[in-house]
């Protein structure tokens, strides 16, 4: 399955199995969006991200991370 950036909730869910030490309150965009492009299943233009589509994922991240 190869993710998009619409696809916030598993990409977060990835990113909780990558960094599962992470505080996603403590990430910055900059750092979100280059580990959202380095995730083995993610097959998306980079240029289709944007300050919405990261807020998303961090908050779907939060949601897990809890």
């Amino acid at each position: 399955m190869s993710l998009k950036w619409i696809d916030s909730r598993d990409i977060a869910i990835e990113l909780l199995d990558k960094y599962p030490d992470t505080d996603p309150k403590t990430v910055r965009f900059t750092d979100l969006y280059q580990w959202v492009l380095e995730l083995e299943d993610f097959d998306d233009d980079p240029k289709h991200s944007g300050e919405k589509v990261l807020e998303a994922i961090v908050l779907c991240w939060m949601d897990e991370w809890d």
